[in-house]
């Protein structure tokens, strides 16, 4: 369970904004949305692989 202090004075908008940023580092959605559909090993290993190859083709492009 998340719990969000709200601070003295602070508007609801900003707490609630905190609140989504710790909803997401927890990764709980991003885990509900690949539990709806089962994947291989294989493929999942696959699309590490090209995410990470994709990464490094950004990487090498910054340093150039």
């Amino acid at each position: 369970m998340i719990i969000i202090n709200i601070k003295d004075g602070e508007s609801l908008d900003k707490a609630l904004k905190r609140f989504k940023k710790k909803f997401e580092k927890t990764g709980v959605l991003r885990e509900l949305r690949s539990r709806q559909a089962y994947e291989k090993k294989s493929v999942t290993r696959r699309t590490e692989i090209k995410h990470a190859v994709y990464i490094q083709n950004m990487n090498q492009d910054t340093t150039s």
